[in-house]
């Protein structure tokens, strides 16, 4: 008897964890839209199909390393490039995964699952503060389903919404649109200089760039890349050092 007269308020916490997920997202999916809608619009001329820029939106769910792609695909680099290149790109997503499984260890496989797919730098922001901040997150979970689907909806639909533009509108390449990709990647970084670190990252990435631009197959934005993470790993691990050493003294 106290078992069903339970569920009804179980599922009505459910509800409202989802609706709350979707809500703490909306400002962040409003922030996306453009994005998506220019992506579906650059996949032709960068050589992607319509399907092809869908699935991608279906399977891949991860702006930054969608942009890159297409903006390798454009430039003639070859299969094994984009694939390493995109994966150095998203092993940020490894940090914000150990800051959340403390929190879904005790979930079921399959939660686990779903949660690793839908983990993006929005979701992520989205969600700290429910698991991290607050004290009861028995049903965060769901909280965490509400802020994915309300934000893999909009971007699989704003990717159809950009193709759909893209074929009406074939001038549309004419507009300068591949430029937002560039714009699209300082706004993603220039939030984060905030230290050292990323500083260091950012300028001996960016050094590297314009030094390897010759290289074949578009390999100098790989080497970029790996030589921008272990330079602010490396400073990231010297003032931690530093910082110990400082605490010691003291």
């Amino acid at each position: 008897m106290t078992s069903n007269s339970s569920n009804p308020d179980l599922g009505i916490i459910k509800r409202k964890e989802m609706l709350d997920g979707a809500k703490a997202t909306l400002p962040l999916i409003i922030g996306a839209i453009p994005f998506g809608i220019i992506f579906g619009t650059l996949a032709g001329p960068s050589g992607l199909s319509a399907w092809g820029a869908l699935a991608m939106s279906i399977i891949v769910f991860a702006g930054s390393a969608q942009f890159i792609s297409l903006g390798l695909l454009a430039g003639g680099a070859a299969i094994p490039v984009i694939i390493a290149t995109t994966f150095v790109v998203n092993l940020r997503h490894i940090l914000y995964a150990a800051n959340l499984v403390p929190k879904v260890r005790h979930l079921p496989h399959r939660w686990r699952l779903m949660m690793a797919f839908g983990l993006t730098d929005e979701t992520f922001a989205a969600v700290s503060n429910r698991f991290l901040l607050q004290d009861n997150t028995t049903h965060a979970h769901w909280f965490y389903l509400g802020s994915w689907l309300a934000m893999y909806s909009n971007w699989v639909f704003c990717t159809g919404l950009g193709i759909a533009l893209g074929e009406l509108f074939p001038d549309m390449t004419h507009w300068g649109l591949d430029f937002a990709m560039s714009v699209t990647f300082i706004g993603m970084v220039v939030p984060y200089l905030k230290s050292k670190p990323m500083w260091g990252a950012v300028i001996v990435s960016a050094a590297i760039a314009m030094a390897t631009v010759g290289l074949p197959h578009k390999l100098g934005l790989m080497v970029a890349a790996l030589c921008g993470i272990s330079t602010g790993l490396s400073l990231h691990l010297l003032l931690k050092q530093r910082a110990v050493r400082e605490s010691v003294h003291e």
